[in-house]
């Protein structure tokens, strides 16, 4: 059986990679914002790093400048 991909805006969580290209922000500044360690729309998976995707947007839209 084959897997398809799952379209990204179909994901709960997005990779960095992922993030990146759907916010359309760069993968070092969405290592620095979620490094905060009162970051909400980050998942840890041991030393892997997801982002909530729909906590993400939220924080975006309520942002002047990251």
């Amino acid at each position: 059986m084959q897997e398809k991909d799952v379209p990204i805006w179909h994901k709960s969580n997005l990779t960095l990679t992922e993030a990146a290209k759907y916010f359309n922000v760069g993968i070092d500044k969405l290592r620095k914002i979620t490094n905060d360690e009162d970051c909400n729309f980050v998942l840890w998976v041991g030393n892997k790093r997801l982002i909530k995707r729909e906590l993400m947007d939220e924080y975006l839209k309520k942002q002047y400048s990251i």
